[in-house]
């Protein structure tokens, strides 16, 4: 664990550079337990590292320092908690065909691997809980699109490089849509808002 200053109010805890199930255990673990710690004011989990917002009229970087070290230290044995969820996909999405002609599949069989595969959602980002799932077929791993749309529907199922995500609400985004779930990954008025959190399973069922 590195922790170095990111600004006047907020540190950066990173775990190395791999991204793997082993380092995404240790962003997960450090986010959980600094959640709801007095002066912290946001946090931002990405792959490997930890963004941690502070407020420094209550703190300096050094008491967020002891702070992080001691809560990492208490919470570095708890397993966490894992849910597996399950996303209808309807695939007619408009980049489903070049997605085949970059995999030399054809789409049936781009269908068949990105659903037979599970994802893990590394973290929720980019716009309102928008998952970065890991878990791609690495055959089907395709290139985001050279100039982004200007809006992409929302519960649109998509593959950005190695890595699948779904649109929660309608935004720009370059990702290559090869379908559209109906589920509604973003309520506002839902405890939580957000479908998906980190750490959980996700699959994708062909409807």
């Amino acid at each position: 664990m590195t922790i170095l200053p990111a600004s006047d109010r907020s540190l950066l805890i990173t775990f190395g550079e791999e991204i793997s199930l082993d380092t995404h255990r240790q962003v997960a673990r450090l986010t959980h337990a600094l959640e709801g710690q007095r002066g912290i004011v946001n946090l931002h989990p990405a792959f490997v590292s930890v963004l941690v917002d502070f407020d420094p009229r209550r703190q300096t970087h050094a008491d967020v320092e002891a702070l992080v070290r001691e809560r990492f230290a208490a919470a570095e044995t708890r397993e966490l908690e894992t849910r597996t969820i399950e996303i209808p996909v309807r695939y007619d999405g408009p980049d489903l065909e070049d997605v085949a002609r970059h995999t030399g599949m054809a789409a049936s069989e781009v269908i068949g691997r990105f659903a037979a595969a599970e994802y893990l959602v590394y973290f929720v980002g980019f716009a309102t809980c928008f998952p970065y799932l890991g878990g791609l077929p690495p055959e089907l791993a395709t290139p985001r699109l050279a100039a982004p749309r200007k809006q992409v529907p929302a519960g649109s199922v998509a593959i950005g490089g190695a890595q699948a995500g779904v649109y929660p609400l309608p935004s720009p985004g370059g990702w290559r849509i090869i379908g559209h779930t109906e589920l509604t990954l973003f309520d506002p008025a839902g405890a939580p808002p957000g479908l998906l959190r980190m750490g959980d399973r996700v699959r994708f069922t062909p409807v």
